[in-house]
């Protein structure tokens, strides 16, 4: 019998979910924008402040995952957290160059992934079990397409060409971000078992990184590790996304044509974690390969609107009902009174490693992209169809990766 969790929990999954994808959503995707449009910057420079974003996030969420264990609390975390975090992204609103966006970024991604990548996450952990966690992850991982949607059709009357376009946008995104987090303090409510641990700080941040926890734990870090793997594959072309249906592909009203696909793949990503608590992972992450793959393939070889349209609405498919499985297995494989510590192992396979390699893989195949003069006088580049066949190259390693994870009980079918 699948465990009730109440509309509480419900309430507070959705506003503090939906708000930290549509402020992660301004980071990894309107962010690249910013500094192409305002800096003119470089793929280089795009890929370094995604680096840069990385590994902060990465070492941001081992500590401060291992500290919400340490104390045994999330709620503070993630409430103080968003509410620093929406301050933070404001500050974006005064910012002049690349080089102190990127570092900008980095302090905003530290109050982020401290709320969010490590409180909120370890909370979403803690709440659930085995009866209703694919139902959980698919809610969750449902919030990224929605956040997409809810940022393009909130800006999509925003001339981002204009710098006073970029100002409303920092302040309405970080004023929202703050808001919630206050409202998060009067809704969020711990896991009742959730206790403090007794042991000294350095173990409790080590523990996750030990041999003899990767040796109890093996299925875990073997999912992490091929979820490092398709993290690369999205990483190679998510950061240039925009910039390639806008500019490459000539479609300065591509919100019209992406709000229907997106749509309809948050559907898809909501009811899709049933299929994991009915099938597991082995099965269910089969499909969601396969959607990603066929919508690279339609990417690459067609520019038009209803094949990028149909490839699009499969890239996404397979994205988010990806992240669901990843998400819901990993969950499953946590040891019990130890998410917070796993949060950093967990954030070194989702963003960390993809973090790091698949925009590198990206600048690399865009180095001789095309460029175009802008009315100033500057050149831009532009992100070519390339960055789809690189990303289907390292979705097919996935593919060699995932047949090497062994079947273990119904959670690993």
């Amino acid at each position: 019998m699948q465990t009730k969790l109440g509309r509480k929990f419900w309430t507070a999954m959705l506003v503090f979910g939906l708000m930290g994808q549509v402020a992660w959503v301004v980071e990894n995707m309107y962010f690249n924008v910013f500094i192409y449009k305002m800096f003119h910057a470089s793929a280089s420079q795009i890929s370094a402040m995604v680096m840069a974003s990385a590994v902060v996030a990465a070492l941001t969420t081992i500590i401060m995952g291992a500290v919400s264990d340490k104390v045994g609390k999330r709620k503070a975390f993630m409430s103080v957290g968003y509410i620093i975090w929406g301050i933070s992204i404001i500050s974006f609103a005064y910012i002049k160059s690349v080089m102190l966006t990127i570092v900008m970024d980095c302090v905003m991604t530290f109050f982020g992934s401290t709320a969010n990548d490590a409180a909120y996450n370890a909370w979403l952990t803690d709440r659930g079990d085995e009866t209703n966690r694919g139902r959980i992850e698919g809610f969750n991982s449902m919030m990224p397409l929605v956040s997409i949607l809810v940022v393009f059709g909130g800006f999509m009357s925003f001339n981002l060409d204009e710098r006073g376009s970029w100002t409303a946008i920092y302040y309405i995104i970080g004023i929202a971000t703050t808001v919630i987090g206050i409202v998060g303090w009067f809704i969020i409510e711990d896991a009742p078992d959730l206790k403090k641990s007794s042991q000294p700080i350095g173990q409790v941040l080590a523990y996750s990184f030990r041999p003899s926890t990767v040796k109890a734990n093996r299925r875990l870090y073997a999912v992490l590790g091929a979820f490092a793997v398709f993290g690369i594959s999205i990483q190679v072309f998510m950061p240039y996304l925009i910039i390639y249906y806008e500019q490459t592909l000539k479609m300065p009203n591509y919100v019209l044509i992406m709000a229907p696909a997106i749509i309809v793949a948050a559907v898809v990503t909501a009811l899709y974690g049933r299929v994991y608590d009915s099938k597991g992972f082995k099965t269910s992450i089969v499909p969601s390969l396969a959607m990603l793959l066929a919508g690279y393939v339609l990417l690459f070889f067609f520019r038009s609107t209803v094949p990028v349209f149909i490839g699009s609405l499969l890239m996404m498919s397979g994205y988010l009902t990806g992240m669901s499985v990843f998400g819901a297995q990993i969950r499953d494989l946590i040891p019990e009174n130890r998410a917070g510590q796993f949060q950093g192992v967990r954030i070194i396979g989702q963003v960390f490693v993809p973090g790091l390699i698949g925009p590198a893989i990206g600048a690399a195949v865009l180095k001789n992209a095309e460029l175009i003069t802008n009315s100033d006088g500057t050149t831009s580049f532009l992100p070519n169809r390339s960055i789809w066949l690189a990303a289907f190259i390292v979705a097919v390693v996935l593919a060699a990766v995932l047949a090497l994870i062994p079947r273990a009980g119904t959670k690993g079918k």
